[in-house]
């Protein structure tokens, strides 16, 4: 199928999915759509493994909205589709940018819509197509828009459209087809700019013959002042990264405990510290190690000091990580506390594949174009796990939080009608739950129909 022909097909397929309905179903199968036409479409150079595991994770998330509908999962299907249209136009191309390249072309939108021999059918278009666009698509449009504006300005212009007894939403119908044709349109025919190629190269994982040769970063500091500079830094970083750790620790684990609030805002604040840290001791190592001291033979102390850095942020983590487990023991298991854990992971990650940079010699690049990957594959997996679900279990077999809370947490009603059947029976927590699951089709989101 052609471009053009694939705007229409899914601007239809949008419209339909989704007048008169509400977010549920309807958009999971919008992203499966999206997902098997992009596949069809894609030339068979382009389907890499990396195209076909996003293929299989847009289907998936596709799957995960619709059966919890939250913004996680609507999220993590946003993101799929669009690293999957950006791999199948070129495979070659650093997935970190396809943020910038979806952004300037949602920005340019207007204008590249009115490039119309950039995505419409040449004069060699079969004569029923020509007269479709020009007799009724280009005169639907403006007359669309004119009305829009004249009953804007005129309420007896208005009525004399709007007051007919018949169940059609004119509006509702326009804006649809306006958000469901900005979408495709994007979507299929999307623009990378030669700017984009440019920053591609700049990105790269290895150093080139070139980026190898010895030379001061620096005008004002020869390479030895440099080098000099870079173990000094490390070492009294190292130093003081000791006492932090020994201070860390004794506040957490030694000092007297105090009130369940105090303790759970020195928690995320040392947390956030923490976390603050490593971001702040990988951007000190990619300072360093941007160029040629990734392979200066003299610069061995340089490299055993950040390694050393390396391995104490680690111990930090832990720390950290034992410090919130044990927060959990004591007061339940809570979305803040699984969230630190998931920044928590994210912050080894990138100290291993800050160490490896380090170990490989690799570019600061190497430690981006990975990372945009682990945090890709944060959003899935935060979306395929029942985590409201998997908190209330916990405390309540640990006998940790109220009602009231467990309450505040989601996809977990059979749970909590086993637990608390009168308290569930006097909220509004089971009309929400009929509701639910009287919705239409298309608006229902599976989770709620999988509750007795």
């Amino acid at each position: 199928m052609k471009t053009h022909q694939l705007i229409l097909l899914t601007t239809v397929l949008f419209i339909t999915l989704f007048y008169g309905e509400t977010m549920g179903l309807n958009f999971g199968i919008l992203g499966i759509a999206y997902a098997l036409l992009t596949l069809f479409k894609t030339p068979e150079g382009n389907r890499t493994r990396t195209f076909l595991i996003l293929f299989v994770t847009t289907v998936l998330s596709s799957i995960a909205f619709a059966w919890y509908g939250d913004f996680v999962s609507f999220l993590a299907v946003f993101t799929s589709a669009f690293l999957l249209a950006f791999k199948s136009k070129n495979r070659d191309l650093k997935s970190i940018f396809v943020i910038p390249v979806f952004v300037v072309n949602f920005i340019t939108f207007p204008y590249r819509f009115f490039k119309f021999d950039e995505w419409l059918p040449k004069r060699n278009t079969s004569g029923t197509l020509q007269k479709l666009i020009s007799v009724i698509l280009i005169p639907a449009f403006f007359i669309i828009i004119f009305f829009a504006v004249y009953s804007a300005g005129s309420e007896h212009f208005s009525k004399l459209f709007t007051d007919f007894h018949f169940e059609f939403n004119f509006w509702e119908f326009f804006v649809l087809g306006c958000l469901g044709f900005f979408i495709a349109f994007n979507y299929w025919n999307f623009k990378i700019d030669h700017f984009v190629f440019g920053w591609n190269h700049d990105l790269k994982n290895d150093f080139l013959n070139e980026d190898k040769i010895q030379k001061p970063t620096y005008s004002f500091l020869d390479l030895d002042s440099e080098r000099k500079s870079g173990v000094v830094s490390l070492l009294a970083l190292n130093i003081l990264l000791m006492i932090f750790i020994v201070t860390f620790n004794y506040e957490q684990f030694i000092e007297i405990p105090k009130t369940p609030n105090q303790l759970s805002t020195e928690t995320h604040d040392r947390v956030n510290a923490v976390i603050i840290s490593i971001v702040m001791a990988i951007g000190v190592i990619m300072f360093y190690f941007k160029g040629s001291f990734n392979f200066d033979k003299n610069a061995k102390s340089l490299k055993f000091l950040a390694k050393t850095w390396m391995v104490l942020n680690a111990v930090l983590v832990i720390s950290a990580f034992a410090k919130n487990s044990e927060y959990i023991i004591s007061y339940g298991l809570t979305y803040k506390r699984l969230g630190v854990y998931a920044f928590l992971i994210l912050s080894i990650i990138g100290l291993i594949l800050t160490f490896l940079k380090i170990q490989k010699e690799k570019t600061n690049a190497f430690l981006f174009n990975h990372m945009v990957w682990y945090f890709y594959g944060t959003i899935l997996v935060c979306s395929f796990i029942n985590w409201g679900s998997l908190a209330t279990s916990y405390n309540i077999k640990n006998s940790k939080g109220n009602f009231e809370y467990l309450r505040s947490l989601n996809f977990n009603d059979e749970l909590l009608y086993q637990k608390f059947p009168n308290e569930m029976n006097v909220t509004t927590d089971f009309e929400n739950l009929r509701r639910e699951q009287n919705k239409p089709f298309l608006s229902k989101i599976i989770y709620y129909q999988t509750l007795k």
